[in-house]
């Protein structure tokens, strides 16, 4: 298959005639997007109650880390089934187990069982993920998709924001079973918008055969990675051999799977489409977007109560800012790829504004006031929106029509595995510079960070400016580390292959 734009026939020399409007496409592709992204997020504020109700403290992060694993594992599966058997159709199966695992976990009476309904409920998200970014490849000529991918973006922004907002007021005001609950309408809504996309015959290029050698290798390879990495990012020393023989395990595991989808003849991990410079790149620029927004978002709320000593709801509201500058970012950057035809330069001039950001709030974020706080957020925010769009556009274009669920599903995958490497990663340099420092500032930062930053209120004590202090020297190598995965990021987009479509 020959790298570059797609050059498909079927779908861009068709479009005048084909082309549906916007009207048509966006809500059926927009609403599945919502739905699984928002459940990432909307069970966070909800944790405490379901403890409360289930009388399981120690295992409630097993339902956020469940539907981790479980959408991370979906996304290629998805991919590849939807490349072979049809995108809508499978848009359908997708709605239908996350609807029913919804409403299993609205019924879940025990921390186990609630866990369980939360893998399946995984397997339908990723699914939902994957096939809306793919459908947009499937529907929409190439230099249309960009437009519609930063719509995507500014979408997924939203609902990441909006869960953890919609999870309070949902378990506040109607119990906790209500964030699941509330899924199966929108669900039964988005089934209905998806019976609008136009059908389209499947595309079989090789005649398909199941793998299930390959998904055991590549199930047991991102459990093992992702639990060793939530187990590392917690500031107990003896939770790191049980994290170390994890790593040990998942690495093992995704050796065998290397050699064993090279010699495949249908392999469920597509090594040959991940090969090509346009598209590896790509995955590895989603890689260090994921790493540096997730752990971005992840521990800015925690900073910015101990360092900067904001309220809960003041963090609520700095966090405005950043949400709409990457959604305008996404919704800009679209606009200006399908205006012309421009991919890579505008990741690459958006990490670099991205990388002086974050170092700019590694040096000297204390000496900032709110407003000009306010305003490098709300910047930052506006060039981190300037590259989901341009990663999508640039795998699809670059795998062609006939395997536009794999080239979705690498980037969707690669965004997953950056975000949780990249969090664990910014937590454990945190952990290992408080913990050179002070004990007591470790301690006192671990218990912060448990109570998702809600312990500012009872931080005082003799040594509580030291504390701060320590604390503060932290996250400055935690920003730090963030300018390190732009970085990267600006220097893998300014040698990508393919920078126009």
């Amino acid at each position: 298959m020959q790298e570059g734009p797609d050059q498909s026939s079927s779908l861009p020399d068709e479009a005048a005639a084909q082309y549906p409007g916007f009207l048509t496409v966006f809500p059926s592709i927009m609403l599945p997007m919502f739905l699984a992204v928002v459940d990432q997020t909307i069970v966070a504020t909800a944790l405490p109650a379901i403890a409360a109700a289930t009388g399981e403290v120690t295992r409630v992060s097993w339902i956020v880390v469940g539907y981790l694993i479980a959408s991370t594992i979906a996304a290629p599966i998805y991919g590849r089934l939807g490349d072979v058997f049809g995108r809508r159709r499978l848009m359908f199966v997708a709605l239908g187990v996350f609807i029913v695992a919804s409403l299993l976990c609205a019924l879940s009476p025990t921390v186990e069982l609630l866990t369980s309904a939360r893998v399946l409920q995984g397997l339908g998200g990723g699914g939902l993920m994957t096939l809306s970014q793919a459908l947009v490849g499937e529907s929409i000529p190439p230099r249309g998709r960009a437009r519609y991918q930063g719509y995507l973006a500014a979408v997924a922004v939203s609902a990441n924001t909006f869960g953890p907002v919609a999870g309070g007021y949902l378990t506040q005001h109607f119990g906790w079973e209500s964030i699941f609950l509330i899924n199966l309408p929108i669900g039964l809504l988005a089934v209905g918008l998806t019976l609008r996309l136009p059908r389209r015959k499947a595309h079989r290029a090789h005649e398909w055969r199941a793998d299930p050698y390959g998904l055991v290798l590549f199930t047991v390879t991102v459990a093992a990675l992702l639990l060793g990495l939530e187990r590392a990012q917690h500031a107990d020393l003896n939770s790191l051999p049980l994290a170390g023989g994890l790593f040990v395990v998942g690495l093992i595991a995704l050796a065998l799977l290397i050699r064993h989808e090279d010699r495949t003849a249908s392999p469920l991990i597509p090594l040959g489409l991940l090969r090509m410079p346009a598209i590896w790149r790509s995955d590895a620029m989603a890689a260090c977007h994921g790493g540096a927004l997730v752990s971005f978002i992840t521990f800015l709320p925690v900073y910015l109560e101990v360092v900067r000593g904001t309220s809960p709801s003041q963090t609520g509201l700095l966090l405005v800012p950043l949400t709409i500058g990457i959604g305008a970012g996404s919704l800009i950057t679209g606009r200006l790829v399908s205006r012309t035809g421009l991919t890579a330069v505008f990741p690459s001039f958006g990490f670099a504004m991205v990388t002086c950001s974050f170092i700019a709030i590694a040096l000297w974020a204390p000496l900032m006031g709110g407003f000009v706080f306010t305003a490098l957020l709300l910047w930052t925010g506006l060039f981190m929106g300037t590259v989901m769009a341009v990663v999508q556009v640039t795998v699809q274009s670059a795998s062609g029509l006939h395997r536009l669920g794999e080239a979705a599903a690498s980037v969707q995958f690669s965004r997953s595995i950056g975000a949780a490497f990249g969090t664990a990663l910014v937590a454990f340099l945190l952990f290992a510079v408080l913990s050179w420092k002070s004990a007591e500032a470790a301690a006192a930062f671990a218990h912060m960070v448990e109570a998702a930053g809600g312990a500012g209120s009872a931080f005082a004590g003799p040594h509580a400016a030291a504390i701060q202090a320590d604390i503060t020297d932290a996250f400055r190598a935690g920003f730090l580390l963030m300018a390190g995965f732009t970085a990267a990021g600006c220097l893998i987009a300014l040698f990508h292959p393919l920078r126009r479509i």
